[in-house]
């Protein structure tokens, strides 16, 4: 088909609103928002509903051994790997209705359009939804899309429990998403998701669109503080080992740090026991999270740097026993220059704002960077909330960038390899 007529094509936006309102009545909770949680009765009616979506466009189906699920509309060239697009349909406990499944149903509604219009493309294209991306029921988080790029075992994710100790790999067979294919034995040449923003960036700078070059690198730490529990009243304060004043130092430090690299430091203590957490009594240990991230990994080491000197200071200072384990480590992912600028570029073509916005979050495409060329695309979000049942986002805008990724994939799949 001429490429003028290429170039007027647009997805249908009722059409994509209504598909993403009708998911999320899978898992709706009363305040609106979604509790679909991983390898659930829900999931796999969330699952089924977007597969039979998936048939009904003429689409076949794979899944993987890790449940990972396959949707391609074949292209003129079998010979080519398929252009791929996703997210997931797992969400948060209370989650709401956009956050992965927008990247899955833009997807399908890319395709629909294609058909509508009965527009071939040289290379295939798929729609993929990955396993466990949230990570709420099960860890490690992004889990079928990691197994895909062999960032850790099949058997190291089927061997995850949830906290009434089920496995991933019996509740996978369970809910009938056992699948037979290798996870990673399935071709991409090019890999594009598109998401919610997941913060304030985009609707701040009332822009609709955000080209994303590149991921944060997170680095997730636990410490604990040892102090002497004692009794409140007769303890002397000159005398004390209170564990709760020293980690506050520390968690003020995380900030600090993180205000040190703008604009794309971060800095997060999100989870704090305390150890006896009693009113009357000095607390003898503090356990707490740290969470620093940074797009560069030569800044996200310097703040890792500064952080461990901070600890070692005050623990002499102090003379306490501090420990500091570090529990995940994500580096930077920067995407495809490729990729990035055919989304800028259709952006530019199809009339819409659009700015270079970080993700702070991390996403399926991560590990999809590892093994193909891999671009992202933001659409705002209401307040820049997710993960919350009040998340929201506007109509035109579900439809911008669901336009965006249609010409991105076009591009892509009407080269020649």
């Amino acid at each position: 088909m001429a490429q003028p007529v290429l170039s007027q094509l647009r997805i249908n936006r009722s059409r994509l609103t209504q598909s993403l309102l009708t998911l999320a009545q899978i898992g709706a909770t009363p305040k609106g928002g979604v509790c679909r949680l991983a390898l659930s009765d829900l999931d796999q009616q969330g699952r089924q509903w977007v597969i039979e979506k998936a048939k009904k466009l003429g689409l076949t189906i794979t899944v993987d051994q890790i449940g990972n699920t396959f949707m391609r509309r074949a292209g003129t060239n079998p010979a080519l790997a398929p252009i791929m697009t996703g997210s997931h349909i797992d969400t948060q406990p209370t989650g709401g209705k956009y956050d992965g499944n927008y990247g899955v149903l833009a997807g399908l509604e890319v395709i629909e359009t294609l058909n509508e219009h009965q527009i071939e493309t040289e290379a295939p294209l798929e729609v993929v939804f990955w396993t466990n991306e949230e990570g709420s029921r099960f860890t490690p988080v992004m889990m079928g899309s990691g197994v895909f790029a062999k960032a850790f075992t099949l058997e190291h994710a089927y061997a995850a429990q949830d906290k009434d100790g089920k496995t991933v790999k019996a509740e996978l067979n369970r809910i009938g998403f056992l699948g037979e294919q290798i996870p990673g034995d399935h071709p991409c040449s090019a890999y594009f998701e598109t998401h919610i923003e997941q913060g304030p960036v985009l609707e701040y700078q009332k822009k609709t669109i955000g080209v994303v070059p590149a991921v944060m690198g997170l680095r997730w730490f636990d410490c604990i503080v040892h102090g002497f529990e004692a009794h409140a009243g007769p303890t002397p304060m000159e005398i004390r080992q209170d564990a709760l004043q020293t980690a506050l130092i520390i968690m003020q430090s995380v900030v600090e740090i993180a205000n040190q690299f703008p604009p794309h430091g971060r800095g997060t203590v999100g989870m704090v026991q305390v150890f006896p957490n009693s009113r009357n009594v000095i607390p003898g240990q503090v356990k707490f999270s740290m969470d620093i991230r940074h797009p560069d990994s030569h800044v996200l080491n310097q703040m890792t740097a500064l952080l461990q000197n901070q600890i070692t200071k005050v623990a002499k200072e102090r003379s306490m026993v501090i420990d500091l384990n570090e529990v995940s480590y994500f580096p930077p992912c920067n995407f495809d220059p490729s990729c990035i600028h055919a989304i800028r570029q259709a952006a530019i073509d199809l009339g819409y704002s659009h700015i270079d916005v970080v993700s702070g979050a991390g996403h399926d495409a991560i590990y999809m960077a590892r093994l193909a060329p891999t671009g992202m695309i933001f659409i705002p979000c209401k307040d820049g909330v997710s993960h919350n049942e009040i998340e929201d986002a506007k109509p035109e805008d579900l439809e911008a960038g669901a336009n965006v990724l249609l010409h991105s994939m076009l591009t892509f799949a009407n080269r020649s390899a």
